[in-house]
C-alpha cells in the first residue's frame, strides 16, 4: 500500500480552512482521522489523499485547488523535509536533497534531477507501474517546485518548460504560476529551470542547521523499510532495456527471466496484470515521450515502439488517448 505523511493532510485542511472549509467536514467526506494531526510520523493511505484533495476541491468550489494552495507554502509545513531542501546552499542542491529523502513524505513518489544542457530537469513520478498522481497532487507537487524555488531564491524566477500529466485545461491560470504555459497530457510531471537559476547561491541557506538535519534526515531514512521492487517493476524494466531490438514477446521474456511462461503470467497475475498490460502500459509512456520530441517522425516512433506497422501505432494510439499521434503532437506544441 502507498503511504503518504499525515503533514500532506494538514497541508490540504488548512489550504481549503482558509477558504473557508471546516476541517472537521472536510475529514469527514475523506475518512481522514484528525488525530493523526498530532502524531509527526503518522501516515494515510494515497487513497485518503486524494479524496482530500478531490474533497477540498468540491468544497471550495475550485477546480484548481491543487495549484492554488501552494501560495499558502510556508518553511516548516512538511517538518524534516521542508527544512533539509530549505537549508541547501542552492536551488539544485536542495532539488537534489528533494530527491533523495522524499520517501519521507511519501513512499512511492519519486523525483529525479538531471542536467540537460543549460537547464536542470526536475521530473516526478510514482514507482510502482500503472500509478499516477492525482490531478491535484500532481499539481501542488509540480507548482510547488517553482514556488519553494523563487522563495529560496528570494527574487523572480520562472519554469522554462513544464509537463502535467493530466488533459489540458485552464492554461492561462498555469502560465500564471509558472511563468510559462505548460504542457499537457504528458506521461510524468516535470518542470525544467536554468542551470544559472539553479546553482545561483541562495540567501536562505544555512550550513550549520543544514547539517543538524541532514543528519536527522539520514536516521529517518535508514529507519524507513526498504521500498520493494514489485515483480511487474522488474518485467517492465526488462522490456524497457531490451526495446531497441524490437519488444519482447512473452517468451522472450520468460528465458530473459529464466522462469516459464506461466509463472511469468501466475507472478504478474498475483499483481492484478498481465503482460500484455505491462507491453501497453510501457509503449503508451514512451509514446507520449517520442511525441514530445518534433525531431522524431510518427512513423520512427512507431518503429521504436516495436510495431512493424505504422497503421498498428495510430490504432493503439488512440486507443489509449482518444486521438491519433499527429493531433496529439499539435495540441503539445
Amino acid at each position: 500500500m502507498i503511504e503518504v505523511s499525515a503533514r500532506i493532510a494538514s497541508l490540504i485542511l488548512g489550504a481549503a480552512e482558509a477558504r473557508g472549509v471546516a476541517p472537521t467536514e472536510l475529514a469527514r467526506r475523506a475518512g481522514f482521522d484528525l488525530a493523526l494531526l498530532q502524531d509527526a510520523d503518522a501516515t494515510m493511505s494515497i487513497d485518503v489523499e486524494d479524496a482530500l484533495w478531490n474533497g477540498a476541491a468540491e468544497l471550495t468550489g475550485d477546480d484548481l485547488f491543487g495549484l492554488h494552495s501552494t501560495a499558502l507554502l510556508r518553511p516548516g509545513m512538511l517538518d524534516v523535509l521542508d527544512y533539509v531542501v530549505r537549508t541547501a546552499p542552492t536551488i539544485r542542491e536542495s532539488m537534489d536533497r528533494l530527491a533523495r529523502y522524499n520517501r519521507l513524505m511519501h513512499s512511492d513518489a519519486v523525483f529525479t534531477v538531471s542536467d540537460q544542457g543549460d537547464r536542470v530537469r526536475i521530473e516526478h513520478a510514482f514507482a510502482s507501474p500503472g500509478r499516477r498522481p492525482s490531478l491535484h497532487a500532481s499539481d501542488m507537487t509540480i507548482a510547488s517546485l517553482i514556488v519553494v524555488a523563487r522563495q529560496l531564491s528570494g527574487g523572480p524566477l520562472a519554469a522554462l518548460s513544464v509537463e502535467l500529466p493530466h488533459e489540458k485545461r485552464h492554461v492561462d491560470a498555469y502560465a500564471e504560476v509558472f511563468g510559462v504555459a505548460p504542457h499537457f497530457d504528458r506521461p510524468i510531471g516535470a518542470i525544467e529551470l536554468a542551470r544559472d537559476d539553479v546553482d545561483r547561491p541562495c540567501p536562505t541557506a544555512d550550513a550549520a542547521l543544514g547539517q543538524v538535519m541532514l543528519r536527522h534526515a539520514e536516521l529517518l531514512l535508514a529507519a524507513l523499510p526498504a521500498p520493494a521492487a514489485t515483480f511487474a517493476s522488474r518485467v517492465k524494466q526488462l522490456l524497457a532495456t531490451k526495446i531497441d531490438g524490437g519488444m519482447l514477446s512473452l517468451a522472450a521474456a520468460a528465458r530473459e527471466l529464466r522462469m516459464s511462461e506461466r509463472s511469468l503470467q501466475r507472478k504478474l497475475a498475483d499483481e492484478n496484470l498481465t503482460f500484455e498490460d505491462l507491453v501497453d502500459e510501457l509503449r503508451q509512456d514512451l509514446a507520449r515521450r517520442y511525441l514530445a520530441d518534433p525531431k522524431i517522425a510518427i512513423g520512427e516512433v512507431a518503429y521504436l515502439l516495436g510495431y512493424s506497422e505504422p497503421s498498428a501505432f495510430h490504432r493503439a494510439f488512440k486507443r489509449w488517448t482518444g486521438v491519433t499521434p499527429t493531433e496529439a503532437r499539435r495540441r503539445a506544441a
